[in-house]
């Protein structure tokens, strides 16, 4: 089929190109590069299944739509099924088909369909309960299915093998995901997978448009990470007080607990990082006059003190999105076509929840897969107009650090486990967290007694700018003129004007910072090049050298390890070795040199 037959299908039944938004530049009245190019590979093939993999915020329905627009009119099939994973997004999809002249009914649960209707949008879920039903629709009519956010179908055994019972007799199915990856090894049905030379088999997306296109072609949005660390300080079960920086090397267990901490809403960190995503927000929309902001928190009681705080910080109520229920579903709709400054929700109304107007975010949330990571962010990078830009708010941990640098790297879905155990796959994350991270319901998880501990107080502190995989900044105390010349960064640029900006303004700020002499300079002042990086590998050292100093102790002293390191901990604070910072396990070095050296 000719391109331009492809773009006159589309445009004849008026379909926006950027729906539900407005369309960025270049793109008005036709479609966007890569939904044509992948319509025009779908139409040369004519496959009965079609994986397509675009970044969130490309326009993955109205590729999908449009295409559907054709098979219906060119006979093909007769009738559709939208399979989405929300009761909300099911909804957006009869309300995006409805647009171009297709009727799907969002209701629908059993018995004949309406002569009115098309086709209909269910959820997973209701594929799962009742497959034969669907089965049944697709024997008696052809019909194309589109398996919105496919990864989804992986979930469950149950959600997987209802999906190919349902659809095993489709006459097409097309498949669409913004991130294929998943952390476990259930197969995806109606994908594809091709094995590599390492042996390992990895979906194959019939067609694939990366953030990294998408970014250089104007359709998403350009995204600065803005980091905040902080000291934090909280008691374990057993009664310790635990006292550790956000960011600094600590074991996985501390990582998590400190995370925790800096999240309470009763500490300093959160107040500090809403009144900092706040000011963010003022200056984007100076650009963006209905710029928007959401804060994507862990669980109920945690959303509903954030609104709180937003309420205290701004004087403005924030729109608060406790689950994926009907009243929910009526707040997103009402704050996207508001032009109300903040809202608060949790879990998954990270992924595929089109508000085109969210520029800024608060990741307030202790997920730490890939997966979900990436669909947060995608909320924010739909783009509307050229030189839009996206600011996310991240505390400083290693995996959320990890996962902003390499927003343009684009993984597919692998079946197996790597050969060899001793290989670490960094993207492997426990099947509970994605369970976690794929919930459609609010419910109470129980997820407040995976580490049984009391926050006591947390500071933050601003860390770093993340940009296109490079760092820039320095850290800088919450209110700080340095802390401000980067909230202050235009909210309409362009990528290479955001690079080059952060470059001049770290640049500025070295050039500050350098007048001073290191040692009337706070470590919080000293610019990165000047403060001691403490790699895994120098923490193991650090503690191996303590260690070594307690034992020769022991034999010069008589006292047992474990009363030695009793002492030190007394003396100069901190939490057990395991837990401590390079610059205590170093104070406690010095103490027992000193005690060493007084008893020759």
């Amino acid at each position: 089929m000719p391109a331009s037959s492809v773009a006159s299908a589309a445009s004849s039944h008026h379909l926006s190109p950027a729906f539900p938004g407005r369309a960025p530049w270049g793109t008005a009245n036709k479609l966007r590069a890569w939904q044509q190019g992948a319509m025009e590979r779908y139409l040369q093939e004519q496959p009965r299944d079609f994986l397509a993999v675009a970044t969130p915020g490309a326009g993955k329905t109205t590729f999908a739509l449009t295409l559907a627009s054709w098979l219906l009119h060119h006979h093909v099939v007769q009738q559709v099924t939208v399979v989405a994973p929300t009761e909300h997004l099911k909804k957006q999809w009869a309300e995006a088909a409805a647009r171009i002249g297709i009727k799907l009914d969002p209701e629908y649960s059993a018995g004949p369909l309406s002569k009115e209707y098309q086709g209909v949008a269910v959820t997973y879920a209701g594929v799962g309960v009742r497959p034969m039903l669907h089965r049944n629709r697709c024997e008696q009519r052809k019909t194309l299915v589109i398996l919105d956010e496919i990864h989804h179908a992986g979930d469950s055994k149950s959600w997987g093998e209802a999906c190919l019972e349902a659809f095993e007799p489709a006459t097409r199915r097309l498949a669409l995901t913004g991130t294929p990856f998943r952390s476990d090894t259930n197969p995806i049905p109606f994908v594809a997978y091709e094995e590599g030379n390492d042996g390992i088999r990895r979906s194959a997306a019939d067609y694939t448009y990366g953030y990294g296109s998408a970014l250089g072609d104007g359709v998403v949005r350009p995204v600065i990470f803005l980091s905040y660390s902080g000291n934090m300080r909280w008691r374990t079960k057993a009664g310790d007080e635990i006292a550790a920086r956000l960011g600094e090397p600590m074991t996985k267990d501390a990582v998590s607990q400190a995370w925790r901490t800096a999240l309470d809403a009763r500490g300093e960190w959160m107040p500090s990082v809403l009144r900092a995503a706040d000011q963010r927000l003022t200056e984007v929309r100076k650009g963006i006059p209905d710029a928007g902001a959401l804060v994507i928190a862990s669980d109920q009681d945690s959303a509903r003190a954030y609104a709180k705080l937003i309420r205290e910080i701004t004087g403005n109520k924030a729109t608060l999105v406790l689950s994926d229920d009907t009243g929910a579903s009526n707040r997103i709709d009402e704050f996207s076509q508001s032009e109300d400054r903040w809202m608060v929700a949790v879990r998954m109304v990270s992924e595929g929840v089109d508000v085109p107007r969210l520029a800024v975010g608060v990741y307030a949330t202790t997920i730490s897969t890939p997966l979900f990571f990436a669909q947060a962010v995608g909320r924010f990078v739909r783009s509307r107009r050229r030189g839009e830009t996206a600011s996310v708010f991240l505390p400083t941990v290693p995996d959320l650090l990890t996962f902003a640098n390499e927003m343009e790297v684009e993984r597919d879905h692998a079946l197996d486990k790597p050969k060899k155990e001793s290989e670490e796959d960094p993207y492997a994350e426990s099947e509970k967290e994605m369970e976690e991270a794929n919930k459609e319901q609010d419910e109470d998880t129980g997820e407040q007694e995976q580490f049984s501990f009391e926050a006591l107080e947390s500071e933050a502190v601003f860390d770093r700018v993340l940009y296109d995989g490079a760092e820039f900044g320095m850290q800088a105390h919450p209110g700080s003129a340095e802390e401000q010349d980067y909230l202050g960064i235009p909210g309409l640029l362009e990528p290479d004007q955001v690079q080059l900006l952060l470059q001049k303004r770290q640049a500025r700020q070295i050039a500050h910072s350098r007048k001073k002499p290191d040692e009337e300079a706070d470590l919080l002042e000293l610019p990165a090049e000047r403060r001691p990086v403490v790699s895994h590998k120098e923490m193991l050292e650090l503690r191996k050298k303590l260690n070594t100093m307690v034992g020769a102790y022991v034999h010069q002293s008589g006292k047992p390890h474990g009363v030695i390191h009793t002492e030190l901990r007394r003396v100069c604070g901190g939490p057990p070795s395991a837990e401590a910072t390079a610059g205590q396990l170093r104070q406690r070095i010095e103490k027992v040199q000193e005690w060493a050296t007084r008893m020759r």
